[in-house]
Parts: C-alpha cells; structure tokens; sequence
C-alpha cells in the first residue's frame, strides 16, 4: 500500500495521528451501521416475502370468486357492479429513519363499507368477489411498503459496505503506513543529530587540552679530557 506523499515533520505525524484515529472511529461507527442495516433488512425482507406470498393466495381466491360470479350472472353483469366501485382507500404517507434512512411508513383507511351496487340483479358471489379484492387492495400498501423499506435498505446498505471496505483496505493502511515512514524518519534524524553533537563536543574536548612536547632523550657522547688526557663520558640531556 501506497503511502501519503507529505514531509516527516512532527507537525504532519500529529496530524496522520488524528486523521487515522478519525478514520479508526468512522470505521468503527459504519461497521456498527452495517450490521443494524444487516439485521433489518434481513427481518423487512423476510415480513415482505410472507405477506407477498399471502397476497398472491388471496389475489389467487379473488379471481376464482369472480370467475364463479361470471359463470353466474354473467361478465357484463359482473363489469357493471365493477363499475360502482370507486376510490375506496384513503392512503397517507408518513417517513422514519433506520439509521439514517428514511423509510415509509403508510397508513391506508377504507373510505366505503356499505354496498357498492343494488342487490337485485347480483349474487352472493358477486359479494364474495368484492370482498376478496376489497381485503387484496388494503393489503397493497402495507406490501408496497415492505418493498420500499427493502430496497432502501438495500441501497444505504450498499453504500456503507463501500465505505467500509475503503476505511478497511485504503485509507487507514495509508494512514498507518505514513505514520510509521514519519516516525522512522524521524527517529533516524534524532540519531544523525545526536552523533553529529557528539562527534562536535568530542572535538571540542580535544581542542580545550594543553599541548604536549616531544620527550625528553638523554644522549651520551664521548669527550676529551684535557687535564687527565683521556676519554670519558658524560651525558647530556637534549629536549
């Protein structure tokens, strides 16, 4: 991994130093995330696919009343109490936040209760057909809600395993490599500087004490005697 390309002064150490305990503390903070993301997108996940399946039965049970009803009285007749059936939900759209994520949360209310057409020219199951399909539209919404929370989930979920992933593999290696090039930058220099200040006093210890001469040699050398007319020796002392 690649390292920040910045000088090794003890400015920039203190700042990487903070950059990678932030960059520590938002992985920390996003990990958590994604793994609340995690558990509720698995548990929304799973409400959807029940009531879905749920729904799909009783579409399934409300095309069979209607069926029955046509071989009854008839497609046009079926068409025409059809036709009585007008807005019958009243659907308010709320959001709440899973961190940080806006959801929906919807609330539908049936307007009609009452009959919808005249009851002499139907059948009881005509009637079961409009209840069937009265039960499936009021369980569209809670479904449309599931699949909404479901997908945003999935997204923000998404987006968070990215930034992890980047806080994981990219940026605090980056930030601990430079940390570590910085320190040993600069703990060389503390040891280039202390030899070099003590390299300089030795020489300066050397330059503070007195000079010494060469020592002193004692040569022997023969001379004349001129009263006892012969040779003797004598020493004399040379610097």
């Amino acid at each position: 991994m690649a390292k920040i390309n910045i000088p090794p002064t003890r400015s920039n150490l203190l700042r990487m130093k903070q950059e990678l305990r932030f960059a520590r503390e938002g992985y920390d903070i996003l990990n958590r995330k994604r793994e609340v993301l995690t558990g509720e997108l698995i548990r929304v996940a799973h409400e959807a696919e029940v009531l879905q399946v749920k729904l799909w039965e009783m579409l399934a049970a409300a095309y069979r009343a209607m069926e029955s009803a046509q071989l009854q009285r008839g497609r046009e007749s079926v068409e025409w109490a059809a036709l009585a059936a007008k807005e019958t939900l009243d659907v308010q759209l709320k959001f709440r936040g899973i961190m940080g994520v806006a959801v929906p949360v919807v609330e539908a209310q049936t307007r009609q209760k009452e009959m919808l057409y005249s009851l002499g020219h139907t059948s009881a199951s005509l009637d079961e057909t409009a209840l069937a399909f009265r039960a499936v539209v009021e369980m569209i919404p809670e479904l449309s809600r599931l699949v909404t929370t479901v997908w945003r989930l999935a997204i923000e979920l998404r987006k968070t395993q990215r930034r992890v992933n980047a806080l994981q593999y990219i940026f605090i290696p980056e930030y601990e490599e430079t940390v570590e090039f910085i320190v040993s930058s600069l703990e060389e220099r503390d040891r280039e500087e202390t030899f070099r200040l003590k390299l300089l006093k030795t020489r300066a210890s050397h330059k503070s004490e007195p000079e010494e001469g060469p020592p002193m040699h004692e040569y022997e050398q023969s001379y004349h005697d001129v009263l006892g007319g012969g040779f003797g020796s004598d020493s004399i002392g040379f610097v």
